[in-house]
C-alpha cells in the first residue's frame, strides 16, 4: 500500500494522531452518559466495578447514534493515521513499515463493522460485533508491534517515542494475560463479565494512550506531510 511522502512545509500529522486519540474517547464517555442518564444501563464506575461494558454502554438510543456517528468516520481517520505511521517510519528507512498500513486497515474495517452493527439485535449482528471488535484490536496491536519494531530499527530504542509505545505495548499484553486467566480461573459468569467490562474500558485507555504518544511525537519532530 502507498502513502503519503513526508515534507517539512506542509500539512502537520500531529492533529490526525490526535483526533484518532480523543473522538473514540469523547463519544465513549458521552454514550455512556447517555445511556445511564436515560436508564438503559445501571450506575457504576465502569473502570473499577464493570458493571456493563462499552459496547453496552453504547448500545441504545441517543448513545448508540451518536458512538455510531462518530466511529465509522473515525475508522477512516485510523486507517489514515497507519498509513502516514508506515510513511513516518519509512522516511527512516523501515522496510517492516509496509505491514502497518494494512494492519492499520484491516482494524478500521473491523472497528466500522463493529460499529455499524452495534445496536442490531440477532445472533449474525452479535457475531459480527464480536469478531469485528477482536479483529479491530488484534491488528491495532499487531500494527503497534510492527510500529516499535521499525522504530528500534531505524530511530533507535532512545528515540522519544520509543519507550512510552513500549510501556503502552506492554500494558496491553498484561490486560490481555488477565483477560485470559479470568477465563480459565473463575467460575462465576457474572464475575467473570465485570472482570472482562473493567479490562475493556482499560484497555480503551490504552489505545488513546498510543495515539496520543505518537501525536506528542509527531509534534516534538515537526512531522508534515504532502499528499500526492
Amino acid at each position: 500500500m502507498g502513502g503519503p511522502t513526508l515534507h517539512r512545509n506542509d500539512v502537520a500529522l500531529w492533529p490526525l494522531a490526535l483526533m484518532v486519540a480523543t473522538l473514540p474517547a469523547i463519544a465513549t464517555h458521552v454514550a455512556w452518559a447517555l445511556s445511564l442518564h436515560a436508564g438503559h444501563i445501571p450506575w457504576c464506575v465502569p473502570y473499577l466495578e464493570g458493571c456493563t461494558s462499552i459496547s453496552r454502554a453504547a448500545r441504545h438510543g441517543l448513545g448508540n447514534d451518536l458512538f455510531r456517528m462518530v466511529m465509522l468516520p473515525t475508522a477512516a481517520l485510523q486507517a489514515l493515521f497507519w498509513v502516514a505511521v508506515a510513511a513516518w517510519l519509512r522516511s527512516g528507512g523501515a522496510r517492516v513499515a509496509a505491514t502497518v498500513p494494512w494492519l492499520g486497515l484491516l482494524a478500521a474495517v473491523f472497528l466500522a463493522l463493529y460499529a455499524t452493527f452495534l445496536g442490531s439485535e440477532g445472533d449474525i449482528y452479535r457475531m459480527l460485533r464480536r469478531y469485528g471488535v477482536t479483529v479491530y484490536f488484534a491488528a491495532t496491536y499487531l500494527a503497534l508491534l510492527a510500529s516499535l519494531r521499525a522504530l528500534q530499527k531505524t530511530r533507535g530504542a532512545r528515540d522519544p517515542g520509543y519507550r512510552p509505545l513500549l510501556v503502552v505495548a506492554l500494558g496491553m499484553l498484561a490486560l490481555g494475560v488477565l483477560s485470559t486467566a479470568a477465563t480459565a480461573f473463575v467460575d462465576s459468569r457474572e464475575l467473570k463479565d465485570r472482570i472482562e467490562n473493567v479490562l475493556e474500558w482499560h484497555l480503551g485507555v490504552w489505545l488513546t494512550a498510543m495515539f496520543l504518544v505518537v501525536a506528542w511525537r509527531w509534534w516534538r519532530e515537526g512531522v508534515r506531510v504532502g499528499l500526492r
